[in-house]
């Protein structure tokens, strides 16, 4: 009988597995090394933006002039005027550290309260976060001197060396408590330890891998700073999946009373080649950001992709060669009272899938339409989604220090911590009529080698000033100039950035919706599934997007989960778990409709198809949706407020995706549409059939081993 290509991946790993198991551990060791070695390049401001404030930053790329990282310091007292010793002391004790530049007289707020210091960090502003540190302790040490003085400090450097802190803290917080936790669920799903490590390793190996890949490609495509984070995620989660389905399938065979042999030739044929389509499934649908037009997006892309093919090769060729080389001893560890009787409910059929079945297949109609209404519920809030490119002190919570030096210098000092930057380009920088245009601007700096210049505008009102300065006020100083202006700064790139998402979007939900569906009706030969799979998913993502607004935009619960409300959802938030969940819920979809075509190809009618298929991999997807939801909750638990938004979004339609729609939706629409959800189109039937035909019992063992 002829083998799929999963299944032949199989055999010849479990006839190499000597090979198979020393080329992975060679594989692994050679991506981390040298990927370590070649280091992260991380992208700048030009490439991490869009529209005219990514063409200013690029002028000034272009230029050399870059502009070095700047830094407020507030002195603050309860009696006008009492902030002067102090205020002598900050300057004193930052010019001492050797470090700053241009450090201006402290200016006073208009009740006289308040005094803002400014200055700027010598050298490049790209490592003015790792610099900084000499200057944060002399402020420190003033502040420790006054204790009657309150002092506030935020700028680029600061806000950088915070922010690399957290995020290097939160991510050995997600790796330290995701790890355990995936492998206490798997502990209880297999009742075994042995069988619990396999999926952990190999996800843990393909994520070192990964992170050495995209280190290299990261000097061709530069990454975002959170773009490892999210490697993690992905990557942890999925390999952890491909693993446990495929694992799980070998045991229920060799349960149904199968010789080790056999069992893994059938787990290969069937469980490999879901993970294939899963994985496929995945990747294509992750290809679809690198035509949202930003470089965040495609880098994104480019880290899900590796890491998921990465977790699908180990899963589909040294799982295999490591199942074969234990056989019996992945049992080994076994723990007392865990385990079996799982195992034995799954194969009978039995447990929570079966008593949730009966009443979903004897009433569809009625659970159908019960479960869209649920889904669509939680959708609701979505309709009034804000986004925005959130700012530092957004991301650290409205209590962080960060974020309460923000607020106290910008009511204090309206425009000062954001202003907005113009940038004008010409052939002659010192041209009479730029000279006239610069006269309606305070500070302006005029760079004449290379006609250049920059003009700073506070925007005490945020958009509004953007949009008067933009639309009005820059065309009435600049028309018939000939000069090139562009604004950039926190406010413009955040407004240019969502607008190229909004533009971005349409083409990629159009890519990820057109190759799911030809992907599931190559793999399926059936519209009626491809459509479902389509419209499920869109169920899933509006629930997330729901979900998200509730809990970020509107703070409803945001307490329980030590977050808060930001009134916005980070911009690049929805694009990203579109795609990612698109990708995702292809993992229970394909793994549970395959075994319901599986059943139906042995005769038996749709509606006792269904039931066979969601009873025999409800144990799977259930301890793979666990381990899921359990890593991205983790990641809602840390503490940025992106980070937490992606771990809620996900694990919340992830838990919803694998109880609400592939236990109640799916089972209830399939039975509804009968023997239409195998319809094929004419053009497929000359296509070869990629059944789940069971192997020949063939010993797997027999033949020549590596």
């Amino acid at each position: 009988m002829r083998r799929n290509l999963a299944a032949r991946i199989g055999v010849w790993s479990a006839h190499h597995r000597k090979t198979a198991i020393l080329g992975w551990l060679l594989f692994v060791v050679l991506a981390t090394g040298i990927g370590g070695a070649s280091g992260l390049v991380e992208m700048s401001d030009s490439e991490n933006g869009a529209g005219d404030s990514a063409r200013a930053e690029q002028i000034l790329d272009d230029a050399g002039l870059g502009q070095p990282a700047g830094e407020l310091v507030m002195v603050s007292t309860a009696k006008a005027g009492d902030w002067r010793d102090a205020a002598r002391e900050v300057s004193a004790a930052v010019r001492r550290t050797g470090e700053v530049a241009n450090l201006a007289a402290p200016v006073p707020s208009e009740d006289g309260r308040d005094a803002l210091i400014t200055f700027e960090l010598k050298g490049d502003a790209a490592t003015a976060p790792d610099r900084v540190q000499p200057v944060l302790d002399a402020v420190d040490g003033v502040r420790a001197d006054h204790p009657g003085v309150t002092i506030h400090q935020f700028g680029e450097a600061s806000a950088g060396k915070w922010l690399g802190d957290l995020l290097s803290e939160d991510f050995r917080k997600a790796e330290f408590t995701a790890v355990p936790l995936a492998l206490g669920i798997l502990l209880v799903a297999f009742g075994a330890v042995v069988a619990a490590l396999l999926p952990v390793g190999l996800a843990l190996t393909a994520c070192m891998a990964a992170f050495g890949l995209l280190s290299l490609a990261s000097h061709q495509l530069h990454l975002f700073q959170t773009t490892y984070s999210v490697m993690f995620l992905m990557g942890f989660a999925v390999g952890v999946d491909y693993c446990l389905f495929y694992l799980r399938r070998e045991r229920d065979e060799r349960a149904a009373g199968r010789d080790a042999e056999t069992a893994l030739r059938i787990a290969a044929a069937t469980s490999g080649r879901a993970v294939l389509v899963s994985g496929l499934t995945v990747m294509v649908a992750m290809a679809g950001m690198f035509l949202s037009g930003l470089m965040l997006f495609k880098g994104f892309a480019l880290a899900t992709i590796i890491v998921v093919f990465v977790a699908m090769l180990g899963s589909v060729t040294v799982l295999p060669a490591l199942l074969s080389w234990l056989g019996d001893r992945t049992e080994a560890g076994r723990v007392p009272f865990l385990g079996r009787r799982g195992s034995r409910r799954a194969r009978t059929g039995g447990g929570i899938a079966g008593t949730v079945l009966r009443p979903v297949l004897s009433r569809p109609k009625t659970f159908a339409v019960a479960s869209v209404v649920v889904l669509l519920a939680l959708a609701a809030p979505a309709i009034g989604m804000k986004t925005e490119e959130l700012g530092l002190e957004k991301q650290f919570g409205s209590h962080s220090q960060l974020s309460v030096a923000y607020r106290q210098i910008s009511e204090s000092f309206p425009g000062g911590p954001d202003p907005a930057r113009v940038v004008v380009k010409a052939d002659d920088i010192e041209a009479p009529a730029l000279r006239k245009a610069f006269d309606g601007f305070e500070k302006v700096t005029v760079h004449k080698a290379q006609n250049v210049a920059e003009i700073e505008v506070p925007l005490p009102d945020g958009r509004a000033d953007l949009s008067e300065l933009r639309e009005e006020r820059l065309p009435a100083a600049f028309d018939g100039t000939g000069a090139q202006v562009y604004v950039t700064g926190e406010t413009a790139g955040s407004v240019d950035f969502n607008d190229q998402l909004k533009r971005g979007i349409v083409p990629v939900f159009a890519f990820i919706t057109a190759v799911t569906f030809l992907l599931m009706l190559f793999c399926f030969r059936s519209y009626v599934i491809a459509v479902t799979s389509i419209v499920l998913n869109l169920l899933s993502v509006a629930a997330a997007y729901g979900v998200m607004v509730a809990v970020f935009q509107h703070g409803w619960g945001a307490s329980l989960i030590g977050s808060e409300g930001v009134g916005a959802i980070e911009a690049w938030m929805p694009l990203f778990v579109l795609v990612v969940l698109f990708g995702l819920s292809m993992d229970y979809h394909v793994f549970v409709v395959s075994r319901i075509r599986e059943a139906r190809d042995r005769g038996l009618p749709t509606r006792a198809a269904i039931d066979e298929g969601i009873r025999r991999t409800a144990g799977a997807v259930t301890g793979a949706a666990m381990i899921m939801v359990a890593v991205f909750a983790v990641f809602g638990t840390l503490s940025m407020q992106d980070m937490q938004q992606m771990g809620v979004g996900l694990a919340v339609t992830v838990l919803l995706d694998a109880t609400v729609v592939r236990m109640v939706l799916l089972p209830s629409v399939m039975a509804l549409l009968g023997e239409r959800n195998w319809r094929t189109p004419r053009a497929l039937t000359r296509l070869p059939s990629l059944e789940h035909d069971e192997p020949e019992r063939e010993p797997v063992g027999s033949g020549r081993r590596g």
